[in-house]
């Protein structure tokens, strides 16, 4: 008798508390702007990519730690009221990690984040049994590197696809480029991650220009590469795709009116887990998670504003 695929994704790492301000435009350094507008909402990119990936169909467990205070609670209610199971997640007597965020009048942002219980997750906290059922593991840096390996590992173990966002930038230890199956990045990540030799090409440039790229990320024994690009969509490089002109995507953005690109990027991480999940190629989960993206970014917040598969598939068909 043949089992069932597995289905479940396991997302690895930070849950915060978002403070953010409303203002006509960021700061400058040393400078004072007024702000027109203030909140406190659940974030941090772990939490935020497995509501994302909870609200789009997945069967999502979340592995993290949290502080017992207010903050904590309001973090474990967002998740849990998303479908998200949470009886991983940890409280601590740290306080919850949090980030300050800046929303400028067009929905750009800048961020600055504390760890606090984030700091406290370890690798002993990432037990193998909680990834049996994982079909994706999603990870990101926002909490400590030989963790973020633990749980690799543990994935890899258990057969799933290892989902590596390499944000906030740092570098990555070659045991654990080695785990991953596939690494997403922005294109600043992307330079970073290739070094000075690497050209990344302009935004608009066409998939040509993206091979001594994908290349590069093959030598390094990189074979599933995602690269996106705010606004003007993103790449897909997939050196394990069988056909050459498969192995470079261009995938188109979706254009909406951006209010808020705050948790924007772990909407598109989050989507891409669940589609994969759900058995779809790099390619077809990218495009999917573009338009879960451009619709997390047209309201205030993070997780209050990502959409459901509904919400994808009428923008998609619109």
């Amino acid at each position: 008798m043949t089992s069932a695929p597995k289905a479940g994704i396991v997302v690895v790492g930070s849950l915060n508390a978002d403070l953010t301000i409303y203002c006509d435009r960021l700061p400058q350094p040393g400078e004072t702007v007024h702000g027109n507008g203030f909140a406190v909402n659940p974030g941090g990119k772990s939490a935020n990519q497995a509501v994302a990936a909870s609200k789009l169909g997945g069967q999502v467990t979340l592995i993290g730690a949290v502080g017992d205070d207010p903050n904590g609670t309001m973090l474990l209610d967002s998740t849990a009221n998303a479908g998200v199971d949470v009886s991983r997640v940890l409280r601590c007597d740290v306080a919850t990690g949090v980030a300050v965020i800046s929303v400028d009048s067009s929905g750009e942002n800048s961020i600055i984040i504390s760890a606090g219980a984030n700091g406290t997750l370890r690798p002993a906290d990432v037990t193998p049994d909680a990834f049996q059922n994982a079909a994706v593991v999603c990870l990101c840096l926002e909490v400590g590197i030989d963790t973020v390996i633990a749980a690799a590992q543990a994935g890899h173990d258990a057969g799933a696809t290892v989902l590596l966002n390499v944000s906030p930038y740092a570098e990555v230890p070659e045991r654990l480029a080695g785990l991953g199956d596939v690494l997403l990045v922005n294109a600043h990540e992307a330079s970073l991650f290739l070094g000075a030799e690497a050209e990344i090409p302009d935004a608009d440039a066409g998939a040509e220009a993206w091979e001594p790229v994908r290349s590069q990320f093959a030598e390094r024994g990189l074979q599933r590469i995602l690269v996106t690009l705010g606004a003007q969509g993103s790449v897909v490089l997939d050196s394990l795709a069988r056909g050459i002109e498969d192995q470079i995507t261009r995938i188109a953005p979706t254009r909406v009116s951006a209010v808020d690109t705050t948790g924007a990027g772990d909407a598109f991480t989050g989507a891409v887990a669940a589609r994969l999940a759900a058995g779809e190629s790099l390619a077809a989960a990218a495009s999917f998670a573009s338009v879960a993206a451009a619709l997390a970014a047209t309201k205030k917040g993070t997780q209050a504003a990502y959409p459901t598969i509904a919400d994808v598939e009428q923008l998609r068909g619109a």
